[in-house]
């Protein structure tokens, strides 16, 4: 019996739905090739190699390596590379070899070479001093490596710069050349073997050049990259960027000779947002901070950190008294400091009686005196008569007493002898006049706080300098009643610089600042009038960092002296942007870029549109910035409590 095959009927619906899951598997792969991958992205246009160079996308480059070193390179000879102000990619390729394959190979190499020098010397030739040096160097290094002082490597060196234009890559590559050249270190272009070194200094660690050099321990040691001056230090607060290298500028002005700084900037060029970002990051670590405000710039940063905000005016309630002794603990202090606060009282009623102005004229400075010979002695007989009357005299005991004030000094000066009812009449604005109350009570402020803001801005310009002058004594007081680290910012000093005994009072107080832990910041706009003045060049001598910002072009040639620009820097001086300056701390400065960041910006700014924009944007957004105030106060009140010594109070 014979079975037949049966056929299979064939499904029309299945046959027509593989086909069109197969359509849908095509269509699918398709649109996944269309997909753009990352590498689409980053990846150039094109890449095109020729002998001497290649080009990427619309950008040319060309690769080196470095076939030759001197008998000795120094550390840091690798900085210059580093700090170049062009595009380069640097790579280092170090291979490590076994000691006792070099020290078989060294033995070797001394073993040829003082065969050679014995050749030589029975046919009778000149001494060849390269074999000797060899030798020396070789055995030098057999002895580290046998004890395990030095080890051996193979180093390769190879970078990559890149241009704009042809042109361009070829003034850079010249450029690369001899700066590498003057230290006898020589450079060849990867001709024919452009894509192998452009491979070679990618970040893939594929050497594909292999062109090395022997170098033990401490010759590679000096090829170590990170050794620009970049002034980073272990501690301290951040500045801003390094614009050399992209590196951080994080410094403590402390740890310098001494912690002064000054600021010279043309308007709007950012100088007290720098000063502002400092003060602000300093509190983190409990470093406290006084300002002397002619602007009313500093309230929002005051009030966001929960800082002591005192309004000096002839209208407010504020009284601040410069009869005020120190508290000072220490013996020798303590015994000086009537005589020292007479002497600070003599700068000032020069200054209030109407004189001591500083003129310039034709580079010389002439005074105007204020107080005859005579005066002054009358005045030195009437403030001791006036202390002595309150009960003080210079036992340190009798500190403690109430002070005298200013009214008590002009009945002293009214009722004596001599020039004292002239006097007394020259002093009667501050006591009964115009000007009266302000600085003829006794102090009603005793300010316990991490951040004291003094505002001028609503003084009469003739009292300005006077009340900065006791401001600036206040504070003083108060540094040598405790001795914590602060920073002492005064804005537009300049004002101070028109006074002789007002600029020669800042200039005491920048002198002997570091004895107390005192840093003392002098912001200025005007830098003629202020470098005009035989006290502010001093001022400025006596810092140890300064910061040049944006300059007008008549102060950049006044600052190209002080400071001994290159011609480059004075280029640069008039033309940097907003926030770049040049940054220096003791013998080294750096191109820097002062960065914040939104939220430090947003309490620190004062450009009125940005203030207005930051205003608008909070009120869109339901805020009131007390969360952001509450939050910045928190940080600070928790490193003031781990900072030991720092306070708390608020």
């Amino acid at each position: 019996m014979a079975f037949g095959k049966k056929k299979q009927k064939t499904d029309p619906a299945a046959v027509m739905q593989a086909q069109k899951l197969q359509e849908e598997q095509e269509v699918q792969a398709a649109f996944q090739k269309g997909i753009t991958a990352l590498r689409d992205f980053i990846a150039p246009s094109s890449l095109e190699f020729s002998s001497t160079h290649f080009q990427l996308g619309t950008r040319y480059a060309r690769t080196y390596y470095v076939y030759g070193y001197p008998r000795q390179v120094y550390t840091g000879w690798l900085s210059g590379m580093v700090n170049l102000d062009e595009i380069v990619d640097i790579n280092m390729y170090i291979y490590p070899v076994e000691s006792q394959i070099v020290l078989e190979n060294l033995r070797k190499k001394v073993t040829q070479l003082e065969a050679g020098i014995q050749i030589d010397a029975e046919k009778g030739r000149v001494r060849d001093p390269r074999k000797q040096a060899a030798i020396l160097d070789a055995e030098e290094m057999r002895d580290k490596l046998q004890v395990g002082e030095e080890r051996f490597f193979r180093f390769g060196l190879y970078f990559t710069i890149y241009a704009s234009s042809l042109d361009e890559l070829e003034f850079i590559s010249h450029k690369v050349e001899s700066m590498l050249g003057q230290q006898l270190i020589y450079s060849k272009p990867a001709s024919s073997q452009q894509e192998q070194g452009f491979n070679s200094t990618i970040p893939q660690f594929i050497d594909q050049l292999q062109i090395r050099r022997n170098m033990s321990t401490g010759a590679l040691s000096t090829s170590f990259p990170f050794t620009s001056a970049d002034l980073s230090q272990d501690n301290g607060i951040l500045y801003g960027i390094n614009m050399h290298n992209s590196g951080l500028v994080i410094f403590d002005r402390f740890s310098l000779e001494n912690g002064n700084s000054v600021v010279f900037a043309k308007s709007g060029a950012g100088k007290s947002f720098s000063v502002k970002l400092e003060a602000l990051r300093s509190m983190m670590f409990g470093t406290e901070v006084f300002i002397i405000d002619p602007e009313n710039e500093y309230r929002r940063m005051c009030d966001a950190v929960g800082g002591a905000y005192v309004r000096l005016s002839l209208n407010s309630n504020t009284r601040i008294n410069p009869f005020d002794l120190p508290k000072v603990v220490d013996t020798e202090e303590a015994d000086n400091a009537l005589r020292t606060n007479l002497i600070t009282l003599h700068g000032l009623l020069r200054l209030m009686m109407g004189g001591a102005e500083a003129e310039i004229q034709g580079g010389n400075q002439y005074v105007m005196p204020a107080l005859a010979p005579s005066e002054e002695a009358d005045l030195d007989a009437a403030l001791i008569g006036t202390y002595a009357k309150a009960g003080i005299t210079n036992d340190p005991l009798t500190h403690t007493s109430i002070p005298p004030t200013i009214g008590d000094l002009y009945d002293t000066l009214l009722h004596m002898g001599g020039t004292g009812p002239q006097l007394a009449q020259r002093l009667r604005k501050y006591t009964s006049g115009t000007f009266a109350g302000i600085f003829s009570q006794q102090s009603n402020i005793d300010v316990n706080n991490p951040m004291v803001v003094f505002n001028l801005r609503d003084l009469e310009d003739e009292l300005r300098p006077v009340a900065m002058y006791i401001v600036l004594n206040y504070i003083w007081n108060k540094t040598k009643t405790d001795q914590k680290r602060r920073i002492l910012v005064v804005d537009e000093a300049w004002q101070l610089m028109k006074y002789e005994d007002s600029a020669n009072f800042l200039f005491s107080l920048a002198k002997r600042a570091r004895k107390y832990n005192l840093g003392i910041t002098t912001i200025t706009q005007d830098v003629e009038d202020f470098m005009g003045s035989r006290m502010g060049r001093a001022i400025v001598a006596n810092a140890s960092m300064q910061l040049l910002m944006k300059q007008s072009p008549t102060a950049v040639d006044i600052l190209t002296d002080v400071f001994k620009l290159t011609s480059e820097e004075k280029k640069r001086l008039s033309q940097f942007p907003v926030g770049q300056g040049l940054f220096f701390a003791g013998q080294n400065h750096v191109h820097i870029q002062v960065i914040a960041s939104p939220t430090e910006t947003e309490l620190i700014v004062t450009n009125p549109e940005e203030v207005q924009a930051i205003n608008a944007a909070a009120q869109v957004e339901g805020k009131t910035g007390e969360g952001e105030i509450d939050q910045i106060q928190g940080v600070i009140d928790l490193n003031n409590r781990l900072v030991p010594g720092s306070t708390n109070s608020v």
